[in-house]
């Protein structure tokens, strides 16, 4: 499998949008990407490099050069703190990626505020790199809120969705 262009512009939205995160370091076969924050939370350096890959995958795996890679910005949830009420439970992201409320676009969404829902329903999807991760209830009862916004960037356990449990 290889990464293209838009695998890398993905990898770029995570880490822009990871404010805690200071340094990454990719290696995809021939591949390799580094990317260091300075004091501030802006990125500091971007290495992109390819080692020598054997075989007709070479020309495949070129990546692209570091003038196409600069970090877009990107729709990002918003930084107020959430309040999670007494009694209320607050279903985390448990990694950083793309909040998504539907399996698909136009699609209806998993949940909708006021629906009842069991520890096994899924509640949403987080995508990392087109791998997207089935989100669970993890309890049974009552969506009352769902402070995430829809395609938006995620930072680990950040609210979701919030359930009053029954």
């Amino acid at each position: 499998m290889n990464l293209t262009h838009n695998d890398v512009q993905t990898i770029l939205k995570i880490v822009d949008a990871a404010e805690h995160l200071e340094e990454v370091e990719l290696v995809h076969g021939g591949f390799r990407l580094h990317v260091v924050r300075n004091g501030r939370g802006q990125p500091q350096g971007l290495t992109i490099t390819q080692t020598a890959v054997e075989g007709p995958a070479a020309s495949a795996t070129n990546p692209p050069s570091a003038s196409a890679l600069v970090a877009p910005t990107a729709s990002r949830a918003p930084s107020v703190a959430v309040s999670v009420p007494e009694g209320v439970v607050a279903i985390r992201a448990p990694m950083l990626g793309v909040f998504y409320r539907a399996s698909a676009p136009g699609e209806k969404p998993f949940v909708e505020v006021g629906q009842r829902v069991r520890a096994d329903d899924t509640v949403c999807l987080i995508e990392v790199m087109k791998l997207f991760n089935s989100i669970r209830a993890g309890v049974d009862g009552e969506v009352i809120g769902i402070p995430a916004e829809n395609g938006s960037l995620m930072e680990f356990d950040q609210p979701l969705v919030l359930i009053r449990p029954s």
